[in-house]
């Protein structure tokens, strides 16, 4: 966690400040612990890189997150993913590098998400040695950005 804090992460959605995240990671979702902070915002609002790094995987999950984004940081120790997406930003790709704070994405409800309820579903994953974007240990970030 303190490795995590060090790097200072931003909040991904535009106008959003950290006594508006609510803990969610706990949360029962379908039968397991949901793993992730819910970001309310309307679609649309634009999701922006937590930190440095390279987009790792662009991917469409129909019955999960639906248009998501696997952001790896420089050291390749952390996994940042955001989904229900509306879209990408223009020109996103996979193996791009970003900078902390640049427009990645749009809030959206696509996948699973309700269509009443647009967010960025936001979760950070601590990689395993073999450093593929499918696979790492939880962190929750809300206790990340509420320091």
């Amino acid at each position: 966690m303190a490795a995590l804090r060090a790097r200072d992460l931003a909040l991904p959605v535009d106008r959003v400040r950290p006594a508006d995240l609510r803990d969610n990671f706990f949360d029962a979702r379908d039968g397991r612990r949901h793993g992730a902070l819910d970001i309310m915002a309307p679609r649309q609002t634009p999701v922006s890189a937590v930190d440095a790094g390279t987009i790792a995987k662009l991917f469409y999950s129909k019955g999960g997150g639906g248009i998501t984004i696997y952001q790896f940081d420089p050291s390749r120790t952390f996994c940042y993913y955001y989904a229900h997406l509306d879209s990408y930003a223009p020109g996103l790709q996979e193996g791009q590098r970003v900078r902390r704070g640049e427009l990645i994405g749009y809030v959206g409800n696509t996948g699973n998400a309700s269509a009443s309820a647009p967010h960025l579903h936001f979760a950070i994953f601590r990689l395993t040695p073999e450093r593929v974007w499918w696979k790492g240990d939880p962190v929750n970030p809300y206790s990340v950005f509420k320091q």
